[in-house]
């Protein structure tokens, strides 16, 4: 009974923690959104994915005001994007994206992530050429025709449409984000997610069980801090 009701809490503890971390990287997306575009999400496209984002991870509607709000603030910290790139244990490639309002502490945190885990972050430029940045739309299928809808689609910038157990994952160039966006939306779409993923050109294979969890400690030290928004890598 002890031990069942230990690992229960355990459990339970990781689940907030990671609503938490969500929470916060949805916050600084929308504090991003706002500088960059304004608080009215009817004419801010950018702040509009964010709303979604933050439904699609139960963050209460308040909370997501509340950061509006706040970005709208002249005394609101400014976040910058920075991207940080390096190898880790055994050559596998990492990319890491962040917001920021130090980038001072965030490359000295970035730096000793990759230095405790056996790795090495590297120059800008060195890592991130051998990712692809691609748009991502979720929503759920419902009663349309997938082979229909991705014919319908490609006018608007559709590289590639993948479902699985009812659940949609539209695909664009980065640069068709808008158009993409703008094309669901014409068709009566709800989009429940969107965002980006850096897909690698290759994959880093034949790593030993104890190698792969050598380069997931990595992985998991990184999404665990609090300037770090996504981590890709390519290892398989």
């Amino acid at each position: 009974m002890g031990r069942a009701f230990e690992y229960r809490k355990e459990r339970k503890m990781k689940r907030w923690g990671a609503m938490a971390k969500a929470f916060t990287r949805i916050g600084k997306d929308i504090a991003i959104a706002v500088k960059a575009g304004g608080g009215d999400p009817d004419t801010n496209a950018r702040l509009r994915a964010c709303i979604q984002n933050a439904k699609a991870a139960n963050m209460p509607k308040d909370r997501v005001e509340a950061a509006i709000k706040r970005a709208t603030s002249k005394d609101t910290a400014d976040y910058e994007e920075v991207t940080y790139e390096g190898y880790g244990a055994h050559g596998v490639a990492v990319v890491v994206d962040t917001a920021t309002d130090n980038p001072t502490r965030t490359v000295a945190n970035i730096r000793n992530h990759f230095n405790k885990c056996n790795g090495a972050m590297g120059t800008s430029g060195s890592v991130e050429y051998m990712f692809k940045k691609l748009a991502t739309f979720k929503f759920n299928l419902g009663d349309m025709n997938l082979e229909e809808l991705e014919l319908e689609l490609i006018d608007g910038g559709l590289s590639d449409l993948q479902e699985e157990e009812g659940l949609v994952t539209a695909y664009a160039e980065f640069n068709d984000f808008g158009n993409l966006s703008k094309a669901l939306e014409a068709k009566g779409i709800e989009v429940t997610e969107s965002g980006y993923e850096k897909i690698p050109d290759f994959y880093k294979e034949g790593l030993s069980d104890e190698e792969a969890e050598e380069v997931i400690k990595l992985i998991e030290r990184l999404e665990e801090d609090e300037d770090v928004q996504q981590v890709f890598h390519n290892m398989k």
